[in-house]
């Protein structure tokens, strides 16, 4: 009996030491058939991501990238460490020549490329992204408020494409997408929307979002968007460059660049003649006093209207625009990324809400 006793103690003290090894190969064994079942599917799993982004004339922004507005296009992988993108069978790298002026950004596909570009950026930040993950972007995008109602759904339809999985690569590493749904917001509301906890309840406040091409203004009351008061002026800092570059060049013969102006606006008037730096203050100064006159004639006061001032345009222009006397109470929201990062809040209220 002791005999038996003493075997039964054995096996169950075999079992007790062996158990978590045998759990162990049990778990093995079960994680590589699901990994079998998934290399033969071709793919680990299904991630969804919301990267929102702003398409502008100037520059292309996500809630975390600014880049300028430019690419081309080659036959061949670009040179080592140039970033790049591989799609349908066509190299794209950025470039720092923009775009020519697209009202309808659906006109040009090579605004979807730098979409593309855009969700590589956020992509490649996203730790939880592995190598044979699908990828359903969620796309909230924006328009400027005079064109909204006519391009939205022209702009959803663009940029969604058929919604099927397509391969692209970024920079060597290839990503499984599809983009799931576009939703279009109003741009200066959704950067205003960043900030309402500050100008929720101000009776009358004026978005001015001045861009590269264009000027687009929207008046906000106690939060809410009031679309009878938005337009879009066909006039931004590119436009401004350009005439400065002309009269310097009439009046001097001098060939200005745009970098040569932007440092002059900031201050960096050491390097350049004192009439030229005249010259184009005065310039800049007459841009912004017409600017705020031509809202004026729209019929929106900015000296009795609360003003929010918007963009990379306004943060350039910020000291000639603080001379004016056009100009009541007003803030300056300074991140250029405001308006993307109030689309991502605006299609978060939207899910919200459904």
């Amino acid at each position: 009996m002791a005999e038996k006793t003493e075997m039964y103690r054995n096996k169950n003290w075999c079992w007790q030491k062996l158990a978590p090894f045998f759990l162990v190969a049990f778990y093995v064994s079960c994680a590589y058939r699901v990994s079998i079942k998934q290399k033969r599917s071709g793919f680990t799993m299904i991630k969804k991501l919301r990267i929102a982004v702003d398409h502008g004339n100037r520059n292309m922004k996500t809630c975390n990238h600014i880049f300028t507005s430019g690419v081309t296009m080659q036959d061949k992988k670009p040179a080592r460490g140039e970033t790049y993108l591989f799609y349908k069978d066509v190299y794209y790298t950025l470039s720092e020549k923009r775009i020519p002026y697209q009202r309808d950004k659906t006109a040009d596909f090579r605004f979807f490329i730098l979409t593309l570009f855009a969700v590589a950026m956020e992509l490649e930040d996203n730790l939880q992204v592995q190598a044979d993950d699908i990828v359903q972007v969620e796309l909230p995008i924006g328009l400027p408020p005079k064109h909204y109602a006519e391009l939205y759904e022209k702009y959803e339809t663009f940029f969604r494409g058929d919604g099927k999985v397509f391969d692209m690569e970024y920079n060597g590493r290839t990503y499984h997408l599809c983009i799931k749904e576009v939703r279009a917001f109003v741009q200066d509301f959704a950067a205003m929307m960043t900030r309402i906890t500050e100008i929720g309840e101000i009776p009358k406040a004026v978005g001015i979002d001045i861009g590269g091409f264009t000027t687009d203004y929207l008046m906000m009351r106690r939060g809410a968007a009031d679309m009878e008061y938005c337009d879009s002026l066909e006039n931004g800092v590119i436009t401004m460059f350009n005439d400065i570059i002309s009269r310097i060049n009439s009046e001097y013969d001098m060939l200005l660049e745009e970098a040569d102006i932007e440092g002059i606006i900031k201050g960096q008037t050491e390097y350049y003649g004192e009439q030229v730096v005249r010259l184009v203050e005065q310039k800049v100064q007459d841009f912004v006093t017409d600017l705020l006159n031509g809202i004026r004639e729209r019929g929106i006061d900015t000296k009795s209207a609360y003003t929010v001032f918007i963009g990379g345009g306004a943060v350039l222009l910020r000291r000639f625009l603080e001379k004016s006397e056009r100009l009541g109470h007003y803030m300056f929201i300074e991140d250029l990324r405001a308006n993307a990062k109030g689309y991502d809040f605006l299609y978060r209220m939207y899910e919200n809400g459904k």
